[in-house]
């Protein structure tokens, strides 16, 4: 490779990065084009850290020969928690590299050769003969949560492994890669910040640049406000570490079970969630919410029949569900801004959810959901009779699901 050459991927590389490739596609198009230039790399792997709720962050993997079975991305662990994905961590050359605060480690791979680190003997076992360890460093501004660098690792097979004209030249073009991947996980971390703490579709217009402080939308949806029964009990009766990942727990069961029926969830208000169902026909939404809550039964019995199993408390879930026009979309402050929906409809379905615990019914529908729903999901609800709620002008039939 010569000078032209590498100008020539760096340039690709930038082209690449200002188009918003993926950090897999920015990584194998990289690799092709070194092989397609005589370098000899037979796999890489790329490591960067990430802000996200479960995994601390991600791997990405190229080889040049038959990849079949080969996952190219793999998410690992939180690494300062103990366990196995602490210990791999600790004897990896990438922690090496962090301990030691220097920036490139390299070692020849063959009989004879140094195996200070576990990965050079299953190098060697492979037929590699070479293997480069490089991290490149964020400043501290330039950090995101634990993602203060980038790793990686270059290997090839060839038998005189790298040249030193080769190494230099995958140095210098391993900069701009690292930017690129840099600039891809951030917009990955975005999307998942945004859709975790705003829910999927406020995350998705959010990014899409519906930001500006009073625009709204009105629209027409169903509306889901669901409570756990008990909850001020558990947690005055409760060991204090148990309350968490006992909210955890229902949460997850709760909010998978509306995400898998194609709901959003707007808020969640201590052991409350606020969700929608926006469908083009109301009755579909109506249908999508029905589907939810059955969901949300089936795994509330699943766990709950796994934490007794362990004395754990449980609990179960009251559920209200209202259709009506809501506005959706920024309100708050110039400072402090909330994606929701507001409205007299939100108002009526949570009077409706906590009614539940009156009438001893851990489901009511409004007249106007009733209404909406196809024929066959009316025929599963019956009605309770009429009921005033709280900051409604009028009383209205609430309807509850059949038991029979």
């Amino acid at each position: 490779m010569d000078t032209a050459q590498a100008a020539g991927i760096a340039k690709w590389i930038t082209e690449a990065g200002l188009a918003g490739m993926s950090e897999l596609e920015l990584l194998r198009g990289f690799c092709t084009r070194l092989i397609g230039e005589g370098l000899p790399l037979s796999r890489v792997n790329i490591l960067i850290d990430t802000l996200h709720p479960i995994h601390e962050g991600r791997v990405f993997r190229w080889r040049r020969d038959d990849q079949d079975g080969l996952d190219p991305i793999v998410e690992y662990g939180r690494t300062n928690m103990g366990g196995q994905a602490a210990e791999n961590w600790r004897r990896s050359t990438y922690y090496h590299l962090w301990a030691t605060g220097e920036d490139l480690l390299r070692r020849r791979i063959g009989h004879g050769q140094i195996e200070d680190f576990s990965v050079l003997t299953e190098l060697r076992v492979e037929g590699q003969t070479d293997y480069l360890a490089l991290i490149h460093r964020f400043e501290a501004e330039g950090a995101i949560g634990e993602m203060d660098c980038v790793y990686s690792s270059w290997t090839t097979d060839a038998p005189s492994g790298f040249g030193d004209e080769e190494i230099a030249f995958l140095r210098e073009l391993a900069s701009p890669l690292m930017l690129a991947m840099k600039c891809a996980s951030l917009a990955r971390i975005a999307k998942t910040l945004v859709e975790t703490y705003l829910g999927r579709d406020a995350g998705r217009l959010v990014l899409s640049g519906r930001i500006a402080r009073g625009v709204t939308d009105r629209i027409r949806a169903v509306l889901w406000f669901s409570d756990l029964h008990s909850f001020t009990h558990i947690t005055e009766t409760a060991d204090p570490e148990q309350i968490i990942p006992f909210l955890n727990d229902y949460s997850e069961a709760i909010i998978s079970s509306i995400y898998e029926a194609g709901g959003d969830v707007l808020k969640l208000i201590g052991d409350g969630a606020l969700a929608i169902f926006k469908e083009d026909d109301p009755g579909q939404a109506c249908r999508c919410a029905l589907k939810a809550e059955r969901l949300m039964r089936s795994k509330i019995q699943a766990l709950n029949d796994e934490r007794l199993s362990c004395n754990l408390p449980v609990t179960s879930a009251y559920l209200g569900l209202h259709i009506g026009e809501v506005f959706y979309g920024n309100i708050g402050s110039q400072d402090r801004l909330d994606f929701t929906v507001v409205g007299p409809a939100v108002n009526e379905v949570s009077r409706i959810g906590t009614l539940c615990r009156s009438v001893e019914r851990d489901v009511l529908v409004s007249s106007a959901f009733f209404s909406a729903a196809a024929k066959d999901d009316r025929e599963c609800l019956v009605s309770v009779g009429r009921y005033a709620l709280r900051g409604v002008a009028r009383p209205q039939e609430l309807f509850t699901l059949d038991p029979s």
